[in-house]
């Protein structure tokens, strides 16, 4: 019988006491006894369970660990990109008359609930604290247990012990709390981990090696197969992705890799590291790095203007972001190139985008519009390598290319697409050649140029980094290369 029940007969028992006999009273009291005693064994047999639990994994953690030598991350692409695109000269071709207008559509945005932070869904007990999560002030309670010193000296014994110390801690109400906001807040798998480190290094007062083992019992608690290593100086946190990480070091256990990952942005490279094979029991989740239209938005919506030529004729463009999403994804590792083209595009950033493009394309026709959207994407954006803008390789999700000063061919051919395929809602796919990226369109009607065939399909060339340059065109040194097709 759960503690409502209980409470509804101790209720029901106070208003009709004194109307029962003595024999039925007594009765009573002791069927109240047996059924109070039954919730406190229950209680206790799942307290015993989760300390048995605990128990057998400390056990575990002062025997099992094993020197092993990190793996090096894979790295994306290391042919160099050109550093100065080539301006396309197009021949002049009058304007047929448009016997069949282009459907130009604008989505309307998704029905998202708007992520409000979740309300304390637990008694307020403990110690309080704020984090600031990309623009949004969190609330926390945690039990003081939960703050617990590493030992000076990093081995297999500091580690174990320090398990044990969380495990004894009462931290089923921060779980509840985190839980909560998972949800009101729409966090993909990234996003939560992320949530559990602010909030861990923040209960450690910043204590890296603290913040990660606190990380690492928080999200196996939560059921992810999180793992650490060590060395003499470092605690680092292992997590499992559905999705390869790309320059991030790992280990292989079980066929399953295990990144390394770090939430600020930094490249590890340990070398020797210990660490163990094994599971916390009932952990079964890996990171799904997919990012939905919503994740760590703050509706704090900022702009940009932008402006372009086509035709003849000078477009303006305002576009918004929101700052809260684009520091979200700057802490996210590389991935592969179908992730970012199948990333959804926030409400804040879409619809005020899709409306000013879809009434500048009204009567065009469907290569208008697609050339259309070439020109905006080449050349309202000014183009820079990653090496030149960031120092490394980093692909961006379309809000990051509004947002940054300069963007290379990847960052302009995943925005391309989506524009493509929200507005026009023509079929699109990523070609990607030795050192450079640009996209293809099935078009429904008729279009000269450059082509490829896909899956019994012809996929107009349509590449948004080649300045002036309309569909059908391929840059000239990449016209010898058959590209590699990106699907998503």
């Amino acid at each position: 019988m759960n503690t409502k029940k209980i409470m509804a007969a101790c209720l029901f028992s106070g208003l009709v006491l004194y109307g029962f006999p003595g024999g039925a009273n007594s009765e009573f009291q002791q069927w109240m006894q047996q059924q109070a005693q039954g919730v406190t064994a229950e209680k206790k047999a799942f307290q015993e369970y989760r300390d048995k639990r605990d128990k057998e994994f400390t056990d575990f953690l002062k025997s099992q660990w094993k020197a092993v030598d990190v793996v090096k991350g894979e790295v994306l692409d290391e042919v160099p990109k050109p550093d100065v695109m080539p301006v396309a000269v197009p021949e002049p071709v009058l304007p047929a008359p448009v016997e069949k207008p282009v459907v130009v559509t604008v989505p309307k945005p998704v029905v998202i609930t708007k992520p409000v932070p979740a309300p304390l869904v637990v008694a307020p007990k403990g110690r309080s604290l704020h984090i600031d999560f990309f623009g949004r002030r969190l609330g926390f309670y945690y039990d003081a247990g939960l703050q617990q010193t590493l030992a000076s000296t990093i081995d297999k014994n500091a580690v174990s012990n320090y398990w044990s110390a969380l495990s004894r801690a009462e931290y089923e109400d921060l779980l509840k709390q985190l839980n909560a906001q998972k949800k009101s807040l729409q966090l993909n798998d990234w996003a939560y981990a992320l949530l559990v480190h602010k909030l861990a290094m923040a209960i450690n007062n910043n204590r890296r090696n603290e913040g990660a083992l606190l990380s690492w019992f928080l999200l196996a608690k939560s059921g992810y197969r999180a793992r650490v290593a060590y060395d003499r100086s470092a605690i680092y946190l292992l997590v499992p992705s559905e999705q390869e990480m790309f320059e991030v070091v790992y280990f292989t256990f079980g066929g399953k890799r295990y990144y390394a990952v770090e939430f600020d942005g930094r490249k590890q490279n340990p070398g020797q590291v210990f660490t163990y094979d094994g599971e916390y029991p009932d952990t079964t989740k890996d990171f799904d790095m997919r990012v939905t239209p919503v994740v760590a938005s703050n509706d704090k919506a900022e702009r940009r203007h932008l402006s372009f030529e086509f035709e003849g004729k000078k477009y303006n463009i305002e576009v918004s972001y929101d700052r809260g999403r684009v520091k979200f994804f700057n802490t996210y590792p590389q991935l592969s190139l179908d992730l970012y083209f199948g990333a959804g595009v926030y409400k804040a950033t879409a619809t005020p985008l899709q409306k000013q493009l879809a009434e500048h394309m009204k009567g065009m026709s469907e290569q208008q519009a697609v050339s259309f959207l070439l020109r905006f994407v080449q050349t309202s954006l000014k183009y820079e390598t990653d090496e030149q803008q960031f120092g490394e390789e980093n692909y961006l999700f379309p809000e990051e290319t509004l947002f940054y000063p300069y963007s290379d061919c990847e960052d302009r051919a995943i925005l391309f697409a989506w524009l493509v395929r929200s507005l026009l809602n023509l079929q699109v796919v990523g070609l990607d050649y030795p050192g450079h990226v640009a996209t293809a369109v099935r078009f429904n009607e008729l279009v000269a140029g450059d082509s490829i065939n896909y899956r019994g399909k012809r996929f107009v060339v349509a590449d948004p980094t080649y300045i002036n340059a309309s569909a059908g065109m391929t840059m000239p040194d990449f016209k010898q290369y058959k590209p590699t097709v990106i699907d998503y």
